[in-house]
């Protein structure tokens, strides 16, 4: 077969693919354009946060009541859109994010890709020296970072993360900036429940554009006869 050949023969395939009226062939065409809109928004996202995912949905409880579980938050680069800033220097600026002090950051516990990122607040950038006190309360019993790194600490949460333990984790480092994801811009209520469930939501869209395609048919069929 010429290159010539080939080609038509292809454009046949792509047309015969676009025209069909074959029910698999409807349907295959409705999963393609869902999947290339889903793709498409995605790709706008990374643009404009710069970093992957550009969204993630609150799971728990541990930064009430400034984010619910449910909510959908934006994620952006550390320093895009504002410059990053941890409690202590929110404080002395007197800026608030999240209603209290400081940036909220998505990140990569002990570097960890093989679990979900936690979304806490960073409170400030410790050193290797002992710490006294956080939030300016003084503790009963220092803390001496293992490497320098960001405290963070959920805004429900009795203590912050690298004082305690998580499962499937163990005890948390302090954040290096390398297993950041990002910060988050803003959350809206509610919507991060579909993300949460997307399993079950995409068999029912696929389902009821399966029952669409079917109606349609036997609407055509009616209108034959």
């Amino acid at each position: 077969m010429s290159n010539q050949k080939q080609v038509r023969y292809i454009e046949e395939v792509i047309k015969s693919f676009l025209t069909s009226d074959h029910w698999g062939l409807s349907l295959a065409r409705d999963i393609l354009l869902v999947i290339a809109t889903v793709g498409s928004i995605a790709l706008v996202l990374f643009l404009i946060c710069g970093t992957w995912p550009a969204i993630v949905t609150i799971e728990s409880s541990s930064m009430d009541p400034n984010m619910k579980i449910g909510d959908l938050v934006v994620v952006v680069q550390k320093d895009r859109y504002g410059e990053f800033q941890t409690w202590n220097q929110g404080i002395v600026r007197n800026e608030k994010i999240f209603g209290d002090y400081g940036d909220v950051i998505i990140y990569k516990p002990n570097g960890m890709t093989n679990v979900r990122p936690i979304i806490h607040r960073a409170i400030f950038f410790a050193t290797t020296d002992p710490i006294t006190s956080l939030r300016g309360n003084n503790l009963r019993v220092n803390y001496t970072a293992p490497h320098a790194g960001y405290i963070t600490w959920g805004d429900n949460n009795p203590y912050p993360d690298q004082f305690g333990s998580f499962d499937n984790i163990g005890p948390i480092e302090p954040v290096q900036d390398e297993w950041i994801i990002g910060k988050a811009l803003f959350s809206v209520p509610l919507v991060g429940y579909l993300p949460l469930h997307i399993i079950e939501v995409t068999i029912i869209i696929v389902a009821l554009m399966a029952l669409h395609e079917v109606y349609l048919r036997s609407k055509k069929r009616e209108n034959k006869k």
